[in-house]
């Protein structure tokens, strides 16, 4: 075979390559230019139950050049069995096969291997027997456990120019919102820069390296600390056929599997078109595929367009829907004020205890979670204090840092709760090391949904998880109030300033 391709290849003055897969068949036949041949698109080609493609790419180089950059990264990122190329020389003729493979662990920092040049009618040793040997090297790396069993393993990346502390926290936070969506966390990537790639957001070597970690760990999917775009992803996508997707799509699949009322549905879904709109593949633009017929709008209509058009079409009706819904929501807001009930809304970051606080005040059970966004849906309970006075309690979605624009702007309607509060309770998660970082960032977003107006009460939550208690208090207890949620008996001071504060509001109002 390889004479005849080599001699096909110097009549054409064109690379030539195929692709064998592991039971000999051959898949493909690429034609390539004098320079470099292109890979198509090699779906969900695999060896049955191979770590590996399964697939082995033999090609011709014409120009006696040696295996190329382009080549190896061919090799790694297509996780090809084999990279062989044949060297044509000035008659046409084979003259040696220069070889590559992956390697498992990786050695001086290259993650490949080459094998000794060969004639071709000089090859003895069957390669049948090294792919085995590596899978089975690829093989005991793998953590894969039955517990793992159907859930997405993900490599989690964050690329970015800021300080090494923040950098971390940031990336520690993703890893928390993934295990919220229960996706198994195998690895994570740090890569600080002083200028973020704007087409690939990481360089090809780092992208290299994350390749091989992911064929070692197992990994099914990357996830991005940083929101891409559209550009961003097709590039990464098509250096790998691993899933990519960034945090922003960590956290709507988040919401979408915690919200419960039709309201918050609604809003998720929004949410998850907008993001999606921008997004969509152009890969098939040129196939211009056509419609016709009574109700298309008409031939030359392509299958892009035509997905853009139902989801501005679902949009619209969404945002009809979400209208009917916050108009329900207001009568029934109305109704609560003719009653003249104070109003208190908890707000704070995200897993900060707020529906943890909210259960112990009113011995309620609204499910409190160590998760992430464990609550989105608005919860509001009665809350009698101690002279009797008594107040609507509300707890609401906790906030995170880079909240997506149009999450924030989907969920404006349930935060129209806020709107009504008489005091706002800004609970702090104070065990976290970075409670003052979220402290700002609820304070910004009040301040982005014009909430600034609204008087706020300070409570430093979680005491029971802190070390030093004492250092703690001497550092925040002039700036608020410091409780345990699953503690009642640290509340009573909360109650009691609570109170004096919705009496100022209520002697405010009356005059």
């Amino acid at each position: 075979m390889a004479r005849a391709l080599c001699q096909l290849s110097f009549e054409l003055n064109r690379q030539l390559g195929v692709l064998v897969h592991r039971s000999g068949k051959i898949e493909s036949i690429i034609v390539g230019d004098y320079a470099r041949i292109m890979l198509p698109q090699l779906g969900n080609v695999r060896a049955s139950g191979g770590r590996l493609r399964g697939l082995r790419l033999v090609h011709t180089h014409l120009a006696g050049e040696d295996i190329s950059d382009e080549d190896l990264m061919d090799l790694l990122f297509l996780r090809l069995d084999l990279l062989s190329v044949i060297k044509v020389d000035a008659e046409g003729l084979p003259e040696k096969i220069y070889s590559a493979h992956l390697l498992p662990g990786g050695h001086d920092g290259k993650n490949w291997a080459f094998l000794q040049p060969v004639h071709p009618a000089n090859q003895v040793e069957p390669v049948d027997e090294l792919i085995a040997a590596i899978e089975g090297e690829f093989g005991l790396f793998r953590k894969t456990s039955l517990v793992d069993h159907g859930q997405d393993r993900a490599i989690l990346v964050s690329v970015t120019t800021e300080q090494k502390r923040q950098a971390e926290e940031s990336l520690a936070e993703l890893v928390e919102l993934a295990v919220s969506d229960n996706i198994v966390v195998l690895d994570t990537v740090l890569q600080r820069s002083s200028r973020v790639n704007p087409r690939l957001i990481l360089g090809k070597g780092k992208l290299a390296d994350i390749m091989i970690r992911a064929l070692q760990l197992d990994a099914n999917l990357l996830i991005f600390n940083q929101e891409l775009n559209p550009s961003q992803i097709r590039s990464i996508t098509n250096f790998s056929d691993l899933r990519v997707i960034d945090r922003t799509q960590l956290i709507l699949d988040i919401f979408a599997h915690r919200a419960m009322s039709r309201e918050g549905k609604l809003q998720v879904e929004m949410a998850q078109l907008k993001y999606m709109l921008p997004r969509l593949s152009t890969r098939d633009d040129a196939l211009s595929r056509l419609t016709g017929g009574i109700g298309a709008r008409g031939p030359g209509e392509t299958k892009l367009e035509i997905d853009r058009r139902r989801i501005n079409d679902r949009l619209a009706r969404l945002t009809k829907e979400l209208k009917k819904v916050s108009e329900e929501r207001y009568r029934r807001r109305a109704k609560r004020r003719k009653k003249e009930l104070p109003v208190l809304s908890l707000v704070g970051y995200t897993n900060a205890g707020k529906s943890t606080l909210l259960n112990t005040l009113t011995s309620s059970d609204i499910v409190a979670e160590d998760k992430l966004f464990a609550t989105l849906d608005p919860t509001s309970r009665r809350l009698r204090f101690p002279t009797e006075l008594e107040v609507i309690i509300t707890d609401t979605v906790g906030f995170i840092r880079n909240l997506p624009a149009d999450l924030l702007q989907a969920f404006k309607a349930t935060l129209e709760e806020l709107e009504e509060a008489d005091l706002l309770v800004h609970v702090v998660d104070v065990s976290n090391p970075g409670f003052r970082q979220q402290m700002a960032v609820v304070e910004q977003l009040l301040r982005d949904l014009e909430l600034g107006e609204i008087p706020v009460l300070t409570l430093f939550n979680k005491i029971d998880l802190v070390e030093d208690r004492q250092l703690t208090e001497q550092v925040v207890g002039k700036e608020g109030i410091i409780v345990s949620a699953l503690q009642p008996e640290s509340l009573r001071e909360f109650l009691v300033q609570a109170e004096k504060r919705i009496g100022k509001v209520l002697d405010t109002e009356l005059r």
